[in-house]
Formats: structure tokens, C-alpha cells, sequence
């Protein structure tokens, strides 16, 4: 018996010790990391191999003591058996180092969380909305911005980020407009490896540094698309204008090293985003040969009964793993149905395998098995977050966001003594609606208000009145809003300080919360009684600065009619106020240019600049019969690109190396640019092309290159453009690159509308 014993003890040293020196194996920093996961692999049960695919949601306080009963109860016992791979929302270093040494000490294998969290525009010091960071059209400041998010979102214990959002949209109701760059493929491309750049770093190795977090290239895709700019909708649409308008920011994403990408809500052409093999297998990790992973939105696997295309839990998982989504966020489906669909043989463990896979080569690569606690430094959370660099970075975006839309009476630059302004509108004092939508982890209250930023220039007599409040009631982001339409009691102390005022700088606009997820609109108007403020107001000063803060294109006919000066503030974050005041002062000039189409009125939407020409384009005949609208011009208020500075430029010489080139041949372009104004500016040289006759029709002009250059007074540089096949081409309606011989136009110029113009030939 004792002999008998002592073999089984034997054995069971045997296998504990095979186990310890397996488990050092995958932890061996000598060994490539797919050797490594293939070590950790063997080990792992089909269950523990799920639980990677898992992910929860926060939900109780984790520094407390262990959940009894419910939803809370069941989520903490799956960390403990460790069918858990990664949470969110779990923010700060002692949520997420008591978190994650639930998973590391207390499960079998150990295996570390990634911690996921929407850092949209920043952590806790926040950067303009990222549409207005677009405006920017500077590359390096939009790099720098998410940096900063990165360093403090790090130093927090988060190491993921559901972000960039890099959705195309034309139609500013949809309210998600906000978190991406606006309606150009080409310029929504560069801001999209701008911002994986600055969350990843330069180079795959740079994930692995405690101040950068893995980035998220999401909705994949055609969310920007969804009908009638509502949310959650169905998107139809062509296979051409899928690749040539939706795909090239994921594409330009992927090439930079994203490490992870969210599929969409919606339908792509009545297949939900998370059940179409055709987006995420065929393309993404077939055609593009993505190495990460695909994490499903909220709930999106459990959505695909919502919408029809799944009977059950069963069905949706099976056809959500199927398809290639490899995390499921809190539907609960994986962990619930996926272990058992592999023992049926409804899906084959080999998929599994592939999810799993790529869900550690991220870890591995964070460095998370040498320290699942290196995210987890207090004193670096007290030293990073907030910091004084960090608000000057901020700062430094926000100033470069504004744009100037108008300027009539030279009301702008304010003068610096000797003016008496009033300051008007309830956003002008508001230190909360500048933060803008998505910004759950900073807290409220803490921007800078417009009226704190002008009051920093003592020379003038600054008076404010709030005129007006637009919001009445709760305002959370979770929420729907009510707006004032009846209280006009502020009216009267507005009107009257107006009245003795040099200038009255009116601050208007959304509510930080009225744009973001869930918030579509079918009016792009100013919320509440704020339009009969403005007109009251210009009966008694016409003198009057428009400062427009929002996070859409607002469709103001009779302001952009009616009013001299207006700026394009958008929602800047935390340091909106002294943005807004060294732009108006002048101590900042704007450089600004639309990333967006401002409609004429709701009913343009959607508008893009990049349009056809249609087989009537003019009226050649004289009569109804042509491609317009007959209330309006079919052109928007402002275009795509637009945007004004204190001082002003010329263009001239527009050149092209040569008349007529070979298909492979770059086409060189040169154009000179000089400032004849009074003020040092920047400037955003914009080159669009037309190709004139194709196989399908193309676009009228399209975004092909840019550059942000800076002139002093009556400097002129000669800015120079490549453009090569990547520019040249366009794809099918089978989704094939092509590129043919024929004419194309040439224009280049300060916005899409007005340039110079050329033309050469592709033999």
C-alpha cells in the first residue's frame, strides 16, 4: 500500500513539476512569442480558452469584499476560474491591481486581464472632441493628443483603449459624428495613423512601455452610413463605396500596427457587422491579414437576434465566432453557449484556437505576463494624470481645432484695451457642456469657461450675462436632455447689456451631451430658445461675435446670413476657455479647416463635398430639369476644408512636372503660396483630383494630398506633391484596385471649393 502511495506521489510530483517548467516556458522572454502561446495553449482547457473570449463589464466595488448573490456574484467566480479575458470600465490603480490579482493569483493559469476602456479624447484631461481635432488638420498634434491620453489612461491601470474611432460619415445627424474625423476617407486615413501611433507608439515594440495602451480601430465597419443618420440603423450600400469611402481608414489603421479592431452595430447590406465572415474573415484577417484581434461592441453578438439574423444564443455565437469576432463584450453568449457548441461540433475548436491566439499574442505583446501589475504605479497615477504638460498639450490642440468661418467688419481680432464687450449665452460660463460627450472619466465641472479665458485679458470691460439657459432638468450622459423653450427671463439684462457693449461675443450651441452615442437628430438648429436669443440680441448690436460650441455641423441659415464674425469652437475639453479667448484675441490665429460640410438645412444631409456630377449637373436648358434643389442652393454653407485666418494667402504658379505620364509613373506638383496679410498663419494647402473618365463614375474632386505649412508676413514657400498609384486609383464594384489610363484634373487650393487648376494624362 505504502509502495503503492509513494507511485502516485511520484507521479503527481511528476506532473506538478512538467506543469511548473511548461508554465516557465511561456514565460520565458528568450522564447518568440508564438512559442509561447503555443506553450500556454496546451495547457488551457477548452472552458479556460472561452473564458479568453469573455469580457465583463465593472461591476462591484473590487476593492471591497467578494459580491454575494446576482450578476456581480457570477462575474467574480468566473474571474476566479478564470473565463474571464479581459474587463471594462475597471479604472484606477487600486480597481485594477485588485482586479487583476484575482486572476493572476487565484486561477489556475494565471493569466492576466487586459483592461479596456473608452479613452475617446482624452482620460482625465481632456483634448477637443475628435472631430474637432480633425479640424486641426495637424498630424502631429492629433498624435500628440492621444499621447497624452494614453500616458494618463496608462498611468491608471488601463491598458486598452476603444479607440480610434474611425467611421466616415456624411451625415451630421447621426450623433456619433463627433468621435471621428469626418466625412473624407483620405484625411479620416492620416488622422487614423495619427492617433494608433500616438496610443501604440511608433513601432510594435513601443507597446510594450508603461505609457502607451493598445488602440482600436472601430466600427468595422460602415457604422457612419447608418440610414437616415439614426442610430443603430441598417446601412445598404454598394461594394465600391464600401471600399473607396468605409475601408481606407481601417486599412490605414491596420498598416500602422492597431492591435485590436470593434466591429458595429449595424447591418452592412442585411448582415449585422458582427456576423459578416465577408468583413472580418475575408477582408480584415484574410485579405489584410490582421494579426490581432476583433472585439464585438456592447452586446452586439446578443443583438444579432434583435435583428433577425439569429434565433438564439446558440445561433448568434455560433454565427458571431464563425464570422471572426473574437471577444464577445458583455452579451455573455461565449461564455454561456461556446464550450458546449464546440463538443456538438457546431463549431470546430480550431476557430477557438485562432481567437485565443491572437486575444494573448496582445497580452504577450503589453507585456502583461512579465508584470500583470505594471499599469498598477500610485505614484505615478498622482504624478501623470492632470499634469501641467498635459494641459498644455491639450491647450495646444485646442487652439489648433478652432476654425474661423467668418469674418465681415473685421470684428476679429478683439482689440486688447479699450473695448466693451459683452459676453452672452449660458455655454459661455459653463465649465461642464465643454467637455463634451464620451469623456466618463474626467469629472465634471472642470473645464475652462470661455468667460475664466477672457477674463485673463484685463484691458477691456468685459461684462457677461447668461441670457438664456439651454438645458433644463438632468443632464448625464446616459440621459435624454430637456431643453429650454420657455424661459426668456434672462433676455432683458442680455439685451440691455448688449446695448452699451463695443461687441457681443454670443456663445451658442449643443450641450455636451447632445452628441455621442444614442443621440441622432433629425434638426440641426441651436437647441432651446437659443435662436431667439441671437436675433434679439443683433436688434439692439449687430456687432456681435458668434462662438459656436457643438459636436456637429449646425445648419444656422440665418446666422451665417445674419451674423458678421462667427468661430467654430466645437466642445475643446478641458482648456475650451483659454482656446477660445487667445484665438479671439488674436494672440492665437486660426487655422482651422472643416473636416465636415456644414449644411444649408437638415434636408442637404447627407451633404459631402466629394459628389458626382450626375448626367445633369447645370442648367444649360433653362428650366427645372437638372440636378438641384429649388428652396436652395445644393452647395453647402460651408464646404469641406474651409476655414479662414487673420491674415490671407495667395496661390500661384500651379505646376506639374510633365503633361502625360506612364501608369507607374509619380506625378510630381507644385504650387507656390504666399502670405499677404498682415499676421504670421498657418495654412492647409489641400490638392484635390478629378478622374475625368473612369470605368465607374468618380467623384467631382477628391482629397488627395495636404500640407499644414506656416508662412510669416509676405513669405511664400512652393509646397510640393507626389501622388502615386495609391492616389491615382479607386476600387470596383468587386473591390479591385484599379488604376486607369485618362485625363484628371488637378486643383489645389485653401478649401475644396476655390484653387488652381491643372490637368495630365495617365497613358
Amino acid at each position: 500500500m505504502k509502495t503503492l502511495k509513494s507511485v502516485k506521489y511520484i507521479f503527481l510530483l511528476a506532473v506538478i513539476t512538467t506543469m511548473n517548467a511548461q508554465k516557465k516556458a511561456y514565460l520565458d522572454t528568450t522564447k518568440p512569442i508564438e512559442e509561447r502561446i503555443s506553450l500556454l495553449m496546451k495547457e488551457m482547457t477548452l472552458e479556460e480558452k472561452v473564458g479568453q473570449m469573455n469580457q465583463y463589464n465593472g461591476f462591484w466595488e473590487v476593492t471591497g469584499p467578494a459580491p454575494k448573490g446576482g450578476d456581480a456574484e457570477k462575474k467574480y467566480e468566473h474571474l476566479r476560474k478564470g473565463w474571464v479575458g479581459s474587463m471594462l470600465t475597471v479604472r484606477g490603480v487600486k480597481n485594477v491591481k485588485a482586479v487583476q490579482k484575482i486572476v493572476v493569483e487565484e486561477t489556475r493559469l494565471g493569466i492576466p486581464l487586459i483592461i479596456g476602456f473608452d479613452v475617446i479624447h482624452g482620460y482625465k484631461t481632456l483634448s477637443p472632441i475628435p472631430l474637432a481635432e480633425a479640424a486641426s488638420w495637424d498630424l502631429e498634434a492629433i498624435k500628440k493628443s492621444a499621447q497624452v491620453a494614453a500616458e494618463e489612461a496608462s498611468a491608471s491601470g488601463i491598458n486598452w483603449t476603444f479607440g480610434p474611432n474611425v467611421d466616415i460619415t456624411r451625415d451630421a445627424r447621426w450623433g456619433r459624428v463627433m468621435e471621428g474625423a469626418g466625412e473624407d476617407p483620405y484625411l479620416g486615413s492620416k488622422i487614423a495613423i495619427a492617433r494608433v501611433k500616438g496610443f501604440q507608439g511608433e513601432t510594435k515594440k513601443d507597446l510594450s512601455k508603461v505609457n502607451t495602451i493598445a488602440a482600436c480601430a472601430k466600427h468595422f465597419a460602415a457604422y457612419g452610413f447608418v440610414e437616415a443618420g439614426k442610430e443603430y440603423n441598417i446601412v445598404d450600400m454598394s461594394i465600391s463605396n464600401l471600399h473607396n469611402l468605409v475601408l481606407p481608414p481601417f486599412k490605414a489603421a491596420k498598416d500602422a500596427g492597431v492591435r485590436t479592431f470593434m466591429n458595429s452595430f449595424n447591418t452592412l447590406n442585411g448582415v449585422p457587422a458582427t456576423g459578416s465572415t465577408y468583413l472580418q474573415r475575408d477582408i480584415l484577417k484574410g485579405h489584410w491579414d490582421f494579426d490581432g484581434f476583433v472585439i464585438s461592441d456592447w452586446a452586439s453578438v446578443r443583438e444579432m437576434v434583435n435583428h433577425g439574423f439569429a434565433k438564439d444564443a446558440a445561433e448568434a455565437t455560433t454565427k458571431a465566432v464563425i464570422a471572426g469576432s473574437d471577444m464577445d463584450m458583455e452579451s455573455h453568449f461565449y461564455v454561456t453557449e461556446l464550450a458546449n457548441l464546440v463538443k456538438l461540433g457546431k463549431i470546430k475548436e480550431s476557430l477557438v484556437d485562432d481567437a485565443v491566439r491572437r486575444i494573448l499574442r496582445v497580452k504577450f505583446e503589453l507585456g502583461l505576463f512579465e508584470n500583470p501589475y505594471k499599469y498598477c504605479d500610485e505614484e505615478r497615477e498622482k504624478r501623470v494624470i492632470g499634469s501641467k504638460e498635459n494641459n498644455e498639450a491639450v491647450l495646444d490642440m485646442a487652439k489648433k481645432s478652432i476654425v474661423l468661418l467668418k469674418n465681415e467688419k473685421q470684428l476679429l481680432p478683439l482689440k486688447k484695451s479699450g473695448q466693451k464687450i459683452a459676453l452672452i449665452g449660458a455655454l459661455a460660463n459653463d465649465k461642464n457642456s465643454p467637455l463634451g460627450s464620451w469623456r466618463i472619466a474626467s469629472d465634471d465641472n472642470t473645464a475652462v469657461s470661455v468667460f475664466e479665458g477672457m477674463q485673463k485679458y484685463k484691458d477691456n470691460q468685459l461684462a457677461y450675462e447668461k441670457g438664456t439657459d439651454v438645458t433644463v432638468g438632468k443632464t448625464t450622459f446616459t440621459d435624454e436632455l430637456t431643453f429650454n423653450t420657455t424661459d426668456t427671463s434672462g433676455f432683458e439684462a442680455a439685451i440691455t447689456l448688449a446695448k452699451k457693449s463695443d461687441v457681443v461675443v454670443l456663445v451658442l450651441g449643443e450641450h455636451g451631451f447632445q452628441t455621442g452615442e444614442g443621440r441622432s437628430r433629425t434638426d440641426l438648429n441651436l437647441p432651446g430658445n437659443q435662436q431667439e436669443l441671437m436675433e434679439a440680441v443683433f436688434k439692439v448690436n449687430p456687432n456681435i461675435v458668434l462662438v459656436l460650441n457643438n459636436g456637429r455641423p449646425l445648419a444656422l441659415p440665418w446666422a451665417y446670413e445674419h451674423i458678421p464674425a462667427i468661430v467654430e469652437a466645437w466642445q475643446l475639453g478641458t482648456q475650451t476657455g483659454n482656446a477660445v479667448a487667445e484665438v479671439l484675441y488674436g494672440d492665437y490665429n486660426p487655422s482651422g479647416k472643416l473636416p465636415i460640410s456644414i449644411p444649408r438645412n437638415v434636408g442637404q444631409c447627407p451633404i459631402y463635398y466629394n459628389s458626382y456630377n450626375t448626367g445633369r449637373p447645370v442648367n444649360s436648358d433653362n428650366n427645372v430639369f437638372w440636378s438641384h434643389y429649388i428652396d436652395v442652393e445644393k452647395t453647402p454653407q460651408y464646404a469641406f476644408g474651409h476655414g479662414l485666418s487673420y491674415t490671407t494667402f495667395e496661390y500661384k504658379n500651379l505646376k506639374i512636372d510633365k503633361v502625360a505620364f506612364a501608369i507607374n509613373e509619380p506625378v510630381k506638383i507644385s504650387v507656390e503660396v504666399t502670405n499677404t496679410g498682415n499676421y504670421e498663419g498657418k495654412e492647409v494647402v489641400q490638392l484635390y483630383l478629378h478622374d475625368i473618365t473612369a470605368s465607374l463614375a468618380r467623384p467631382i474632386k477628391e482629397l488627395k494630398g495636404f500640407e499644414l505649412v506656416t508662412l510669416k508676413k509676405g513669405e511664400t514657400k512652393t509646397i510640393t506633391f507626389t501622388l502615386t498609384q495609391a492616389e491615382l486609383g479607386f476600387y470596383d464594384n468587386q473591390g479591385n484596385y484599379l488604376v486607369e489610363p485618362g485625363t484628371f484634373l488637378v486643383m489645389v487650393g485653401g478649401n475644396s471649393q476655390e484653387g488652381l487648376k491643372n490637368s495630365f494624362e495617365l497613358k
